[in-house]
């Protein structure tokens, strides 16, 4: 009992003590990178929030023609204006992109293709967590759909629609927003949208798992290309994607000294998008601006490869 007295009495001071040297260690994985980004374009997925504002931003400082993406455009507009004000660059647009259904990707790409003659960087960022089984406006189970096969058409689709612009602008690179919840994740394909038995948070861990496994086919299928693709994990970041989750915001806000900030979760998306050199590791998955173990599951390439095929098959594009 007196022990535990003590504990709770020297608690505070431990805080004290730790703080600084946890928010030391969140903070070591920071881009390094000097590239400047003038005559660069960039398309960001999820940019009116979080680590997608936080890339934006950065790559806009940088010179680059910045497009933010995003399902909220007044949301978006605000950002925009924000950016241009602290950066200087009024080359920082914002165009609707709801990942959540194909017709607004198609449209997306349509219109973008048009706009553009070049892309130079994709960073596919956004994402849902720990949301209530539901389906996108084409059926997709919502984590698979917005996280994998629409959010990697915007994620999937949309890398799929934008592909032949990356080749022509190479080199290029896209980046595709994972995390360390991929080891717990499994593709079942017999179960591939929920179907048949669901879970919110392994939905989450499945979809993060695709991501990854996306990655390293993408990286295969592009061998040679001069369009080269990293997955990340960001770490555990203080942003707005576990708002379907009153545990997780509850979790998030007792755990708050542990957390990144958007501006420190961003790092990693951005040292895989600007790193010169990084070209002969395209397809690793990368944490704090070094590359990461992933799960067994994850270096499947059969695996990999069958979820191409499934994906292709199930938004109708032409396998190869």
């Amino acid at each position: 009992m007196i022990g535990v007295l003590l504990l709770l009495l020297l608690l505070p001071l431990l805080l004290y003590i730790a703080v600084p040297q946890i928010r030391k260690m969140l903070s070591s994985g920071v881009c390094t990178s000097t590239v400047q980004l003038p005559g660069k374009v960039a398309v960001v997925t999820g940019a009116n929030t979080g680590i997608g504002k936080e890339t934006a931003k950065e790559l806009a400082k940088r010179g680059a023609r910045v497009y933010l993406a995003c399902r909220d455009v007044q949301k978006g507009e605000s950002v925009a204006r924000e950016i241009q004000n602290m950066t200087g660059n009024q080359q920082v647009l914002v165009r609707k992109l709801d990942l959540a259904d194909t017709k607004s990707i198609r449209a997306f790409a349509k219109g973008f293709l048009a706009e553009e003659k070049h892309l130079h960087i994709l960073i596919n960022n956004a994402g849902v967590m720990m949301c209530p089984y539901s389906k996108t406006a084409d059926g997709f189970e919502t984590h698979m759909g917005v996280n994998h096969l629409v959010f990697l058409i915007g994620h999937f689709l949309l890398t799929h629609l934008l592909l032949e612009k990356l080749k022509e602008s190479a080199p290029s690179r896209v980046v595709n927003v994972s995390s360390l919840a991929h080891h717990m994740g499994r593709i079942h394909f017999h179960n591939l949208q929920g179907e048949k038995f669901y879970h919110a948070g392994l939905a989450y861990c499945n979809s993060k798992l695709a991501n990854v496994l996306f990655t390293q086919e993408l990286a295969r299928r592009l061998k040679g290309s001069g369009v080269t693709t990293y997955s990340v994990h960001p770490g555990t970041v203080d942003s707005e994607l576990v708002r379907h989750s009153s545990l997780l915001r509850w979790i998030w806000w007792l755990f708050s000294f542990f957390i990144k900030t958007p501006q420190q979760g961003a790092q990693t998306s951005l040292y895989c998008a600007l790193t010169e050199g990084l070209e002969v590791l395209s397809g690793n998955h990368f944490s704090d601006c070094h590359v990461a173990w992933v799960s067994a599951q994850a270096r499947n390439e059969t695996v990999a490869r069958r979820l191409w095929d499934v994906s292709c098959d199930l938004l109708g594009i032409p396998m190869d």
